[in-house]
């Protein structure tokens, strides 16, 4: 796990973010630390209100990036003036403001609250479904926290999102190390009869599967693709993360997958859903990366093009394996990382153009900045609505909406009369 510290500037919407960041990033097991010298990274949410705040954030930034081994800048500055801090020299990841929790933790797997008790936040009911994994990756320590994993039976899992739906839970969230080994430890394979089994509680909700490895979603990947296309309570939604192109980086990172088996997935899900959303992870700089190796990463996330992608920085982690390896140097891991960014962008990018103009049944989940809602899609595209009070919409609310325009990373979309 990171340790982090994070700092604010600006109006209370950057506070709230900030507070959600924080959120996610201790239910992921990293701790927060007073200042930027004792942390592995810092994170610098930013305000452009005026000449002399984009200064000050400026200068800030560059205090920061001396004082931490990672840097990362978000809020208004970062999305509004994205260029400014690649143009003073600050070596940073730019990101939005809900990116970060994925960047902090460096391609590992995300922990849970020791119980692992459902949590329910707002109209988002938490379901850990398990707790530890089946992994060995080299570059992550967060095994050395959670173990192997130890699954509760379907029908106590069941039984908890009931709870959640009866306590007002619109979004039940499925997380875990690796959703995709679920009952592994009882040498059966429990994810597809779960995912039943939690669409079949009444009431007009919404699930949304976490994080799987490729390795464990293949073993059940048609059952499991039949089971999204069967269950409508179920976002067309999988977070698969792959990490690389090359599968000579794959096994010095200790993957349990190849490239194959990843597209292989891929296209079960491309040929049962119509419409889906693939989300995926990317370590650049990895110790073994060569100029080939990235290529071949740079020719997998345009080949695939998901709709969801997370970059991320190789660092090391004291006492994992790959720790003891002779790293890349920083300069040229920046340039990989901002030449995949780049990608990204214009991937994603094109993938919300697509759904402009559409009609869309979306749910809210969260209140956002400047009156506005959160929304999701049946695929998990995330779809902002303004004038939320203007239209009576909160929280838990299904609307349907006109996608109108994108910001690259989301979509912007009016209420349908």
């Amino acid at each position: 796990m990171a340790r982090y510290t994070i700092e604010t500037y600006g109006c209370t919407s950057n506070r709230g973010e900030s507070r959600a960041i924080e959120r996610r990033l201790r239910d992921a097991g990293h701790h927060p630390v007073p200042d930027a010298e004792s942390a592995d990274v810092a994170i610098l949410n930013t305000c452009t209100v005026v000449e002399k705040t984009e200064r000050n954030m400026l200068r800030r930034a560059e205090e920061l990036e001396a004082e931490t081994a990672d840097l990362i800048v978000t809020g208004c500055m970062a999305l509004a003036q994205e260029t400014a801090f690649e143009d003073a020299d600050v070596d940073a990841q730019i990101l939005h403001w809900d990116e970060v929790p994925e960047a902090v933790t460096n391609g590992e797997c995300p922990t849970t609250t020791p119980d692992t008790e459902p949590v329910l936040d707002g109209v988002v009911g938490i379901l850990p479904i398990a707790r530890g994994c089946m992994s060995d990756c080299s570059y992550c320590i967060t095994k050395f926290a959670t173990g192997r994993i130890d699954s509760p039976s379907v029908e106590a899992n069941v039984e908890r999102a009931h709870d959640l739906v009866d306590a007002g839970a619109s979004e039940i969230r499925i997380t875990g190390q690796d959703t995709g080994v679920y009952g592994m430890d009882q040498g059966e394979r429990w994810l597809p009869e779960l995912l039943r089994g939690i669409c079949a509680i009444e009431g007009d909700f919404r699930v949304r599967l976490g994080m799987a490895n490729p390795w464990g979603v293949h073993a059940v990947r048609e059952e499991l693709a039949e089971v999204y296309a069967d269950c409508e309570k179920l976002y067309n939604f999988l977070h698969i993360p792959v990490q690389s192109g090359a599968d000579t980086v794959l096994e010095a990172m200790g993957r349990q997958h190849t490239v194959e088996e990843f597209r292989e997935v891929v296209a079960t899900f491309d040929d049962a859903l119509e419409d889906w959303t693939l989300s995926t992870d990317f370590i650049v700089g990895f110790p073994t990366e060569t100029d080939a190796d990235f290529q071949a990463s740079m020719d997998l996330l345009q080949d695939v093009e998901p709709e969801k992608i997370n970059v991320t920085r190789f660092s090391k982690r004291p006492g994992t394996d790959a720790a003891g390896m002779k790293g890349l140097g920083g300069t040229l891991k920046k340039e990989r990382s901002s030449a995949m960014t780049d990608l990204k962008m214009d991937v994603v990018g094109a993938a919300y153009e697509d759904i402009v103009g559409t009609t869309r049944r979306v749910l809210a989940v969260e209140s956002g900045r400047r009156d506005s809602v959160q929304a999701f899609d049946d695929a998990y595209h995330q779809i902002v609505v303004q004038n939320a009070s203007e239209y009576g919409i909160d929280p838990g609310d299904f609307v349907d909406v006109t996608v109108t325009t994108h910001n690259t990373v989301y979509a912007m979309g009016e209420p349908v009369e």
